[in-house]
């Protein structure tokens, strides 16, 4: 479904205005960083598909 480097479309849009991210880590927790103003916000796997809209 997502892979590493894919972007990604959260729920809820970054305070940045921006709602794209691109994964960076994979594992038991995903790391992802925002493609606006770069902030990097790591969730558990679960937190992160409850959280996902689509893949972009």
């Amino acid at each position: 479904m997502y892979d590493l480097g894919d972007l990604v479309e959260m729920k809820k849009a970054h305070p940045c205005g921006v709602n794209r991210w691109e994964i960076i880590r994979m594992g038991a927790d995903i790391k992802i960083k925002c493609t606006g103003c770069g902030h990097i916000v790591m969730l558990s796997r679960r937190e992160f598909e409850k959280k996902l809209k689509k893949g972009a």
